[in-house]
């Protein structure tokens, strides 16, 4: 009869230990042979730019880690402002350009419609009118008559 084989714990565990020990070369060529970078792949192996401007990148992406680290208060502020200054620009734009209108308006309706009984407010308020497009500029003419 055949005898049955018997295994170690504490043999397999050695042998294993053993076996990474030795593969500690292959181990770290793994770690060195990483792949590269998409964008690398591309510019640099496939389309074959110059080495010096992989290095220039290089030095400018670990230069601006250490500046995102030192100044990251200052820079969420200017990033703040940014963002506040962008989501109010419409609503600038806005006013600006309705008394622009008005300005315009207002000089229309004094020199074509002569109005000398009218006063200030009056006017602002037909100019207001006029662009939002209300039609009372044209109702003067015929209140003159």
């Amino acid at each position: 009869m055949s005898k049955k084989e018997t295994t170690n714990p504490k043999d397999v565990k050695s042998q294993n230990y053993e076996a990474n020990k030795m593969n500690t070369y292959e181990n770290s060529k793994k770690k060195k042979d990483k792949d590269l970078p998409w964008w690398v792949e591309l510019l640099f192996v496939q389309i074959g730019l110059p080495d010096k401007l992989l290095i220039k990148i290089l030095q400018v992406k670990k230069k601006s880690k250490e500046l995102i680290k030192s100044d990251k208060k200052s820079i969420i502020t200017f990033l703040f402002i940014i963002i506040s200054l962008a989501y109010f620009y419409p609503v600038i734009k806005h006013a600006k350009n309705k008394l622009d209108c008005e300005a315009i308006a207002k000089n229309y309706i004094i020199k074509n419609k002569n109005l000398i009984t009218f006063n200030k407010r009056e006017i602002r308020m037909l100019s207001t009118n006029f662009c939002y497009g209300g039609e009372e500029i044209y109702e003067i003419e015929n209140l003159k008559n």
